[in-house]
């Protein structure tokens, strides 16, 4: 089962999500809940900083992440 849930975005990661192809955002969401269940005992934004951080040192921009999610 799952459940919708909002959350915001900044302009360029919503636009890329929403050009993503359904197959893209189905592993966004996936993503994104097993992140949620691997920090089920801290807070959202403890685990948003955390993930930010990891992607920010290895060298994630948000051009390289819209690049993968549109395997140019």
């Amino acid at each position: 089962m799952s459940i919708a849930i909002n959350i915001q975005l900044d302009e360029d990661a919503a636009q890329i999500y929403n050009r993503a192809s359904e197959e893209k955002r189905e592993k966004i969401r996936l993503l994104f809940s097993l992140w949620l269940r691997e920090f089920e005992d801290t807070t959202l934004w403890s685990v948003m900083n955390q993930i930010s951080d990891n992607a920010e040192q290895r060298g994630l921009t948000p051009e390289i992440l819209e690049s993968l999610l549109n395997d140019d």
